[in-house]
């Protein structure tokens, strides 16, 4: 009896056990780029249980019996995503959302942005990878950690005029695209970053496509592009205050600010932002101010979008660099080199006393000014599931100038005719000049894109843009030309840009392979004024010059598995000479464009824990223009096409996450830069100073300036516990030429850097988030130099070398408050 009675308690027991035994429902949300997605919401319908996703992806929904659930993954600008889970234990399910039109980056950028099936060699930054490395530095401090990356800094700790290169490309030669607009300048083809400040806190993410790429409106991709999007749809109402202070008297404020979505229809974002800094270099400060403002519409088959922003800067020239006795600490050397350029008896005094930070300015207001507003409209519709249209317009308005000293000028340069003083003819004198810029960029991108939901996708897109800009030269003081209330004008520069193009691409998938077609038809129209201020005189030359470019693509994708694939691309790329090129040369004596011949090859494994992207590429350049030392037909030093020239590399990028905890990712570039048959021109002089004809050296095969053959980086990241990181950033640069002479008496030599980080996030009272965090910059105080320049001469047979450098910061440091309501 009692042995029947306890089976019975056990099996009622084990049955009750059974009954209410708790399990889960777990897994990942990615979009249909294959994007880990954050912030989605997980629920199971007609309960009200559910979840978030979290960091990667992940969710889990717990407690739960057994029994069959309808479990729905919903995110705005998504399509929503339903799946009917049996639970009889633990459960794992992933969801991959596919993205409607109506996602902001499907607006704006995505018709010009690489995916995983791209047979393009890119690398994407995430908001939350931006978001913990923003401390007010630059943007392209953003880019440091990525492979083949070099940043460099005038004032030397990453805040007024900054740049980058990517593998060793010059930043004239990257396509930069916000929000699909191009961002260049129409004539320098540059993008000044102190312009735009701060727009880091305003970008929701950025990818950056190594070599041609796909098309992109705005000027040709000749060695990289970037594409940033700023629009980022916050579902929730929110207030951000970020702010960091930090080494050199830097300052950073910014207040964002958004609506959330009103009504399901609206959202309003807003930033406003203000950075100073005194910077590393004697008298490099900055005073920069922006804001970006954001409004939108949304329905079920539109989509309107407002975007306005604006930067203003002022900010002290530090564009000289530091001759390289200097940088020695060579007394000797820098007397010298007093001696040499004729500094007078102050230029000496702060040339021996000022260390590395060295600034040859003095002058208190030698600084540049300008302000530069953006405009953007964007406009999407969804026609049906297979078609939707996407149209946007744009203007940008600038306007400033850089104004500096000058010491016992020419009066030729000025136009102004030699005077009298005590009986003495006076042509020369100290004077103030500004040079102005007064300009207009705008017009209209549009495309067209086509899914047949079987494997095939096309898009048709182009664009259209003008640019006007105003060069003028003012002299506002001149020693003997006391009454200069309203200032002289010495010149005038007017020039005007159409720059139109238009471009058919697709990709069709069959199995596990994807063919990839691109072609972009490009035209220029460029009317200007040259030449001026060569030779110490204005000469005036209308010029007039058009370009008819074709850049077609073409490349294979092969899926192995869900973790590996494979891929080849080749594309040519052709672009324009910049307005230096055009403006310092007479008709006969104009460059011809340049032309890149680019193949791309690689292969990429993803797991949960870990990742790893290989390619090779070969970049072989005609007609590449680079500096030779050549003086032209009327005694400027411009650019020169060498007939053959190329870059051929290998680069890694590895990531591993053993544990939650720790994580670790790496990046290496190899490669070599190379210009074939490389002839260098020199001034040459007699003893007595007296010009001879530029003396003509063959070098053979030489490296390519600014084109290290080694670049690796090491990031370490630690998480000890919830919301804490600590992480480590390492990067090494190999050695790298001034100039094209492969010359080891004028190198960057090679460097270092450590950079830590600290931060942690909590909750506290009402606030949604409050992150403490610092930043320790060139962490081991490594003294280095990651930029310069170069020119020599001769005087009968003694060679005059002349090195300039720009020293950066040692260890310095940021400190930052985030608070989040």
């Amino acid at each position: 009896m009692k042995t029947r009675m306890f089976q019975t308690v056990l099996i009622a027991s084990l049955l009750s056990t059974s009954a209410f035994a708790q399990f889960q429902i777990s897994g990942t949300i990615k979009n249909d780029l294959g994007e880990s997605m954050q912030g989605v919401s997980i629920t199971i319908k007609g309960e009200n249980i559910g979840s978030y996703s979290q960091e990667e992806g992940k969710y889990r929904i717990t407690n739960l019996k057994k029994g069959e659930y309808e479990v729905e993954a919903r995110f705005f600008g998504y399509e929503s995503l339903s799946k009917i889970i049996t639970v009889e234990q633990d459960v794992k399910a992933d969801f991959v959302l596919k993205s409607s039109i109506f996602l902001q980056e499907e607006v704006t950028i995505h018709g010009i942005r690489a995916g995983r099936k791209t047979p393009t060699t890119y690398t994407n930054k995430s908001a939350e990878e931006i978001g913990k490395e923003n401390y007010g530095q630059d943007l392209p401090y953003l880019l440091e950690s990525m492979p083949s990356t070099i940043v460099t800094s005038d004032a030397g700790a990453g805040i007024g005029y900054t740049d980058f290169k990517i593998r060793g490309v010059d930043p004239t030669r990257t396509n930069i695209t916000i929000d699909g607009i191009p961002i260049n300048d129409a004539e320098t083809q540059t993008v000044f970053w102190v312009n735009t400040p701060d727009l880091s806190s305003s970008v929701s993410s950025m990818q950056v496509q190594r070599g041609v790429g796909t098309s992109s409106n705005g000027g040709s991709a000749f060695g990289a592009s970037i594409n940033i999007e700023t629009n980022k749809i916050e579902e929730k109402p929110y207030l951000t205050l970020d702010n960091s202070v930090g080494s050199f008297r830097s300052l950073k404020n910014t207040v964002a600010l958004g609506t959330g979505l009103i009504s399901e229809r609206f959202t309003v974002d807003a930033r406003l932002s203000r950075i100073v800094s005194d910077g590393y270099m004697d008298r490099a400060s900055s005073n920069l101010k922006s804001f970006y403002l954001s409004g939108a519409y949304h329905s079920d088959k539109h989509l309107l979008r407002i975007n306005v922003f604006s930067g203003v800067e002022k900010t002290y020239q530090a564009w000289n660099g530091v001759p390289e006795s200097r940088i020695n600490n060579d007394k000797e050397g820098m007397i010298d080199y007093a001696n040499r350029n004729g500094l007078d008896a102050e230029d000496l005094e702060n040339l021996l006393n000022s260390g590395r930070t060295y600034n040859s300015a003095m002058y208190h207001n030698e600084t540049d000014n300008y302000q530069q507003d953006h405009y953007q409209i964007h406009y999407a519709y969804q026609m049906n599931r297979k078609w939707n249209v996407k149209v946007a317009g744009h203007y940008t308005r600038g306007r400033g100038y850089y104004e500096n000293y000058r010491k016992n000028d020419k009066f030729s340069t000025y136009n102004f005719s030699p005077i009298e003083v005590e009986g003495e003819t006076i042509n020369r004198m100290d004077l103030i000049r500004q040079k102005w810029l007064d300009n207009h960029f705008f017009g209209g991108i549009f495309s067209f894109n086509y899914n047949n939901l079987k494997g095939l996708e096309l898009t048709l897109g182009g664009s259209l843009h003008k640019y006007m800009g105003d060069h003028f030269g003012n002299v506002i003081w001149a020693q003997y030309l006391p009454n200069l209330n309203d200032g002289v004008k010495y010149y005038e520069n007017n020039s005007v840009k159409y720059d139109g193009n238009i471009y058919l691409k697709g990709t069709y998938e069959v199995r596990n392979l994807t063919i990839f077609a691109d072609a972009q038809y490009r035209h220029i129209d460029y009317t200007f004024l040259g030449i001026n201020d060569i030779g110490d005189e204005i000469i005036d030359v209308d010029q007039q010059v058009f370009y008819n470019f074709f850049n077609p693509k073409i490349g294979l994708s092969y899926q192995i598995s869900n973790n590996h694939s494979l891929y080849a691309s080749y594309a040519i790329g052709n672009r324009e000479p910049v307005r230096k090129d055009f403006q310092e040369q007479t008709v006969s004596n104009r460059p011809e464009h340049e032309t890149l011949y680019n193949l791309e090859a690689g292969y990429q494994m993803k797991y949960r824990k870990g990742f790893l992207n290989a390619n090779i590429y070969h970049m072989l350049y005609e007609n590449q223009l680079v500096l030779t030392g050549e003086i032209n037909d009327v005694g400027g030093y411009t650019r020169t096409n060498v007939e053959d020239s190329y870059r051929m590399g290998v680069e890694l990028e590895v990531g591993y996450q053993p544990v939650k905890q720790f994580g670790v990712s790496a990046n290496l570039a190899l490669s070599q830069n190379k210009i074939n048959n490389f002839v260098e021109y020199v001034d040459s002089y007699d003893a007595s100073w007296n010009p001879l004809p530029q003396t003509k050296i063959e070098h053979g095969t030489t490296d390519l300036a600014f084109s290290p053959n080694v670049i690796t980086g090491l990031t370490l990241r630690y998480m000890p516990f919830n919301n804490f990181e600590i992480g480590l950033i390492n990067k090494y640069v190999g050695k790298q030429y001034l100039d094209n002479t492969s010359n080891e008496t004028r190198i960057l030599n090679n460097y270092f850097l450590t950079h830590f980080d600290v931060s942690y996030s909590f909750k506290f009272y009402k606030f949604k988030e409050i992150t403490v965090g610092a930043r320790i910059n060139n962490l081991l105080n490594y003294k280095y130099e990651n930029n310069g320049y170069t020119f020599s001469y001769l005087v009968g047979d003694e060679r005059t070398q002349e090195n300039f450098y720009f020293p950066q910061a040692g260890i310095n440091f940021m400190a930052r408050l985030v608070i989040k309501l």
